[in-house]
């Protein structure tokens, strides 16, 4: 009952950031902004569906780690400050308004890209919670080629270089 929960809280946080991102995604292009690299989008909604899909297959049958899920609880402390950071900036896909400086508030002060961090910290802590140790290690390693990817065209559609990345 808890892993049922616990994937209905995760799907239902999936989607209004779906619906959040496309809202911003529209205000941005609307300002003049253009999206970079959209071809490895797709890839990525793929895996995160697929990671999602596996975990609602997986994880009812399994126990809570409750450890874990405190972890997990608290990352979404980092998720909620990296989206009130970036605010109406914050999007699933490269979007880049000309002109406009680098967010450098927030945990954006620390790190070139937290959000990743989140990502990657949920991709592994939440089959994790439920025991699914070989599920964590397949998906992180998908998510890390993908994030790869994501990040080099990320930068160079922000103009950031490798001297100015810090993380």
């Amino acid at each position: 009952m808890e892993a049922l929960i616990i994937l209905g809280f995760v799907t239902a946080q999936r989607l209004g950031e779906l619906v959040l991102s496309s809202r911003n995604t529209a205000r941005l292009l609307s300002r003049g902004a253009r999206e970079a690299a959209p071809g490895h989008y797709r890839y990525m909604v793929m895996l995160h569906a697929l990671w999602l899909a596996g975990l609602w297959w997986l994880a009812p049958r399994q126990p809570v780690i409750l450890p874990l899920l405190v972890a997990y609880v608290l990352l979404q402390g980092l998720r909620i400050w990296v989206l009130a950071s970036l605010g109406r900036r914050w999007t699933t896909r490269i979007i880049v308004l000309p002109r406009a400086p680098l967010v450098r508030r927030g945990p954006y002060r620390f790190l070139t890209h937290p959000n990743y961090v989140v990502v990657a910290g949920e991709i592994a802590l939440l089959p994790l919670m439920f025991g699914l140790v070989w599920y964590a290690v397949v998906f992180s390693v998908l998510n890390a080629i993908v994030l790869y990817v994501r990040i080099r065209a990320e930068n160079a559609a922000l103009g950031i270089g490798p001297d100015r990345v810090r993380a």
